[in-house]
């Protein structure tokens, strides 16, 4: 079921492959769901088949494997996985996060080196931010790289990192000039088998439990100076321009969610009978469809204007702020009074719901928590 008002943004060849992304979401990813939840992981096989399938390298150029069709497709691979409440594997994090920061910012062979079997699936990268201490402040750092000769020695740990369990790369944040805060950080590409080089727990988490969460340690651990994405200390610099289009990523699957849980929770309504009536025919019931409804109606338009921004190189740090900060409030709310809506239903782990519920918790949390995103819209204004 469709609500609002119609989009503009996508044209015939984006709904084609609309069409192709769903067809796959619904033949090779939803029947194994569950068994990926109980993992805790996903299977290399399905990294694979997205490869094949080419929702891996959507915005990535041609010259390095990818189909170069833009931000528009990226955003669409998004929406689907926000759609049909898929929160692994995370191709998010890996195509449309981390693989376009390498190609901003990465040496020409640093592009023909890591890029081609990203976009196959063959390699699955992560990035390496969040510390024990450390949260969202990422000018406290404690990872640090000291250059021996032509390598890095890298000691330290990084938390909560997605796709950090099957990962085979990841972009690593370390302080190269403690001195200078937050100017002080590198970015360096990390072979996560090398030497030095350890993965610690797959963490328990209260949803994306198909999505694995790692602890990674790190002693000694040489890394060649050629693996720096970047000059030394320009790694916050990177960071920033990389953060808006992250917390876009996060807007977009949002809004898809809010969507899509207004959409089963109309139709569960309508099924569902209490008192001699169905749920949907109270007025209480309608009267909270037609609030969801409505904001999501009026924000759509924002988010929509905010994915061509991206598309066009226009979004500012501060609007993906807004962005972030909106579509996650306004999640929260729908889920969770759809999750209301459903009644006991709401809280089974069997019904989509519940799950989007406690899988979308986290998106105020992610990409810098929703505080975040109010001190740097506040601090604009």
């Amino acid at each position: 079921m469709e609500f609002g008002l119609t989009r503009t943004l996508y044209d015939t060849e984006h709904e084609i492959f609309r069409s192709s992304v769903r067809q796959f979401l619904e033949a090779e990813v939803l029947p194994h769901y569950a068994e990926w939840e109980e993992a805790g992981e996903t299977p290399r096989e399905i990294w694979l088949r997205a490869g094949e399938m080419g929702l891996l390298g959507t915005s990535i150029p041609e010259a390095y494997g990818g189909s170069e069709g833009g931000f528009l497709y990226d955003a669409i691979v998004i929406e689907e996985l926000g759609r049909y409440g898929i929160a692994a594997p995370a191709w998010d994090m890996h195509a449309h996060i981390v693989s376009p920061i390498i190609v901003g910012f990465g040496s020409e062979d640093q592009k023909r080196d890591w890029l081609p079997s990203l976009v196959k699936g063959e390699k699955i990268i992560s990035i390496g931010l969040t510390e024990p201490d450390g949260g969202s402040d990422l000018k406290t750092l404690r990872t640090t790289a000291k250059l021996d000769g032509n390598h890095y020695v890298v000691n330290g740990s990084k938390t909560f990192i997605t796709n950090g369990i099957i990962g085979d790369v990841v972009l690593l944040a370390v302080k190269t000039a403690p001195e200078l805060g937050a100017k002080g950080i590198s970015l360096l590409l990390v072979d996560s088998h090398s030497d030095g080089f350890k993965k610690g727990r797959n963490l328990k988490k209260v949803g994306n439990k198909a999505q694995d969460t790692a602890e990674l340690f790190f002693d000694d651990l040489r890394v060649p100076t050629t693996n720096m994405l970047g000059a030394e200390n320009e790694g916050w610099r990177i960071l920033w321009a990389g953060l808006a289009r992250e917390r876009m990523v996060v807007a977009i699957r949002s809004m898809a969610i809010a969507e899509a849980a207004l959409d089963m929770t109309v139709e569960y309504t309508k099924q569902r009978k209490a008192f001699d009536q169905t749920i949907f025919e109270f007025q209480n019931t309608q009267f909270k469809l037609a609030e969801m409804a409505t904001e999501i109606e009026v924000g759509r338009p924002f988010v929509d204007r905010c994915i061509a921004m991206v598309e066009d190189g226009t979004l500012s740090p501060e609007t993906a702020a807004k962005a972030k900060l909106w579509t996650t409030e306004l999640q929260g709310r729908v889920v969770d009074e759809c999750v209301q809506l459903h009644g006991g239903y709401g809280y089974m782990w069997e019904f989509p719901i519940t799950r989007l519920w406690a899988d979308s918790r986290i998106h105020r949390i992610y990409a810098g928590t929703n505080e975040i995103m109010k001190y740097i819209i506040g601090r604009s204004l």
